[in-house]
């Protein structure tokens, strides 16, 4: 990817064939020309990655895949997991890094059990497999087997 002046960069999208095959983000940046309202100093990045869908041999973005990237950079918008609007400050604060996975998160939030909770399970668990070895020896015992 050649190199981008982000003054002059105002959206960034993975598109192509990276996105498509290997979920590596290449760009198309929109010149300044094409200024919305309130993004001087900003940047509009936009993931595509998930409104790709598997093809045969290769993958595509779908008419309403391109409908909603479409949608997001004409009406300069943030979208969770799509798009987001990053000012220039936070970009030179990561080196210029204008890959939309470093600002766009697409995973869902993990959600962690109380340990509390674990440890209880762990309990009845541990309580059943004595319970199991219990009866496994008794059935060991009665064929003659020792354990």
């Amino acid at each position: 990817m050649a190199a981008v002046d982000i003054r002059f960069a105002r959206a960034g999208i993975p598109a192509g064939k990276s996105v498509l095959q290997h979920h590596r983000p290449g760009y198309c940046a929109v010149p300044e020309q094409c200024e919305a309202e309130g993004a001087q100093g900003k940047v509009l990045l936009v993931n595509a990655s998930q409104v790709f869908e598997k093809g045969d041999p290769k993958n595509f973005i779908p008419e309403a895949g391109i409908q909603r990237i479409a949608d997001t950079l004409i009406g300069w918008t943030e979208a969770e997991k799509v798009s987001r609007i990053v000012d220039h400050a936070e970009l030179k604060k990561n080196d210029y890094n204008i890959s939309p996975s470093r600002y766009i998160h697409t995973s869902d939030a993990e959600t962690y059990r109380p340990i509390a909770e674990i440890v209880e399970e762990l309990a009845v668990i541990e309580a059943e497999a004595r319970e199991t070895d219990k009866a496994l020896r008794g059935i060991l015992k009665q064929l003659g087997v020792s354990a």
